[in-house]
């Protein structure tokens, strides 16, 4: 039998908070009737206002969801309450899912098994040289004005630079020569501004810009250069690269949302060998349901990751599963070692705005503000964090492991782990 996740594990996967309540609604024993859980799935069917009841179940090994019921919420209140009632240890164990389950999972292996769609012939899936080396040429030109907005900058002084709509037309020329990575870096400028030392936040991140400018004039330019500019690296390149199998510990994942796109990012650790990773989705706002959901904070994926091309490689795809692996408290480190892990991403990308951790035998501590300790030093946690009171409870005083994410502002708590070895979603 497949290891039941918690509640956390649950609720971290509701769509929004009105989903998550719903969800405890319907998770009551007496609201299911028929319902079992294997190695695959869980199933179950729920007391709804009509006179059938609902018919939910998850594929534990995707999650994937179906539901009898039209909510256009992915997953709905009945496939979550269903996962709280199987948390809980509220559903009994079958030897085989139901008709209707089994001939859900034999389409989705259908499905998964179905042959790729051939490749297009090679010359029509081959770039126009020519319109190559046009965006080349915007991309050159628009990165010299943007070195020569910055000299403006430093010459006639950023006071100026306290209106957030200070960028907008820099934003704009550098969409239009075809640089995205650039002009969505300047676009977030102005979060920078809220905090005393804007000042010298906003210089670093002029001078990272000049060194972006630097390294793209660089004959060839390094992949994690035009990375950063905005020159894109297709699926299929990434998959046709090595992978790498290990056993990746999901660390935690965070939904952001910004110019109507929500961005999913999931953190992953390799179990053996030591190796950071990011896997990121993508949704128009209001549309979650197509956000990836298969990788659950706690749970521990044998697969092969494929990695972008960088000096400090980071993001990756998901290119094979092998399965479920045992989930555990991940291997961690103390607040210096995992410091010099992100002073070596540094070195090979200086443009690393972020990078999970994972932090052994730490207490939150209030110092002014609070940091994680441990016996050789702390790192302080974001200003979001506030008083991270969740983070306070599964300590009770006593040493923690806790995944993060590193931020130049500092730690961003994703996960800890209690007593019991179950994941704690912070």
């Amino acid at each position: 039998m497949i290891e039941r996740w918690n509640r956390d594990q649950v609720l971290a996967l509701a769509p929004d908070a009105s989903s998550q309540k719903a969800a405890h609604g319907v998770s009551s024993p007496g609201k299911w009737s028929n319902t079992g859980v294997t190695a695959e799935a869980v199933w179950g069917e729920c007391k709804g206002s009509g006179s059938k009841p609902y018919r939910a179940c998850v594929d534990l090994s995707g999650p994937a969801y179906r539901c009898s019921c039209p909510s256009r919420k992915f997953p709905c209140k009945h496939a979550l309450g269903l996962l709280l009632l199987w948390s809980a240890d509220g559903v009994p164990g079958a030897d085989g899912p139901a008709d209707w389950v089994a001939e859900w999972l034999d389409q989705r292996r259908a499905r998964a098994e179905r042959p790729a769609p051939a490749p297009r012939a090679a010359a029509a899936a081959a770039p126009d040289p020519r319109r190559a080396e046009q965006r080349e040429q915007r991309v050159a030109a628009g990165l010299e004005e943007l070195d020569r907005w910055l000299a403006d900058q430093v010459r006639q002084g950023i006071a100026g630079s306290r209106r957030h709509d200070h960028w907008d037309g820099l934003v704009k020329r550098l969409i239009d020569a075809q640089a995205p990575g650039a002009a969505g870096t300047v676009s977030r400028l102005g979060t920078v501004l809220g905090g005393e030392d804007w000042p010298a936040r906003l210089l670093s991140e002029y001078a990272l810009l000049h060194l972006l400018v630097t390294a793209h004039r660089r004959e060839p330019p390094a992949p994690t250069a035009r990375g950063r500019v905005g020159f894109p690296t297709s699926k299929e390149e990434v998959l046709a690269g090595e992978t790498v199998r290990d056993r990746w510990d999901v660390l935690g994942r965070r939904d952001e949302e910004q110019d109507r796109l929500i961005t999913r990012r999931a953190w992953l650790r390799g179990r053996t060998t030591g190796r950071a990773a990011l896997v990121l989705s993508f949704a128009p706002a209001g549309q979650t349901q197509t956000l990836d959901a298969s990788l659950v904070t706690g749970m521990t994926v044998d697969a092969d990751l494929a990695f972008y091309p960088g000096s400090a490689p980071l993001r990756a795809l998901v290119a094979t599963r092998h399965g479920a692996a045992p989930a555990a408290v991940p291997p961690g480190s103390g607040p210096e070692q995992a410091l010099r892990e992100v002073a070596a991403a540094l070195a090979g990308d200086p443009w690393t705005d972020s990078w999970p951790v994972v932090l052994d035998g730490v207490v939150p501590l209030r110092n002014g503000g609070w940091l994680l300790g441990g016996p050789d030093g702390g790192i302080p946690l974001h200003p979001s964090a506030g008083t991270p009171w969740r983070l306070v409870a599964a300590s009770g005083g006593r040493p923690l492991t806790v995944a993060a994410e590193w931020t130049p502002q500092g730690l961003r708590p994703l996960s800890t782990w209690d007593e019991e070895g179950r994941v704690v979603v912070l």
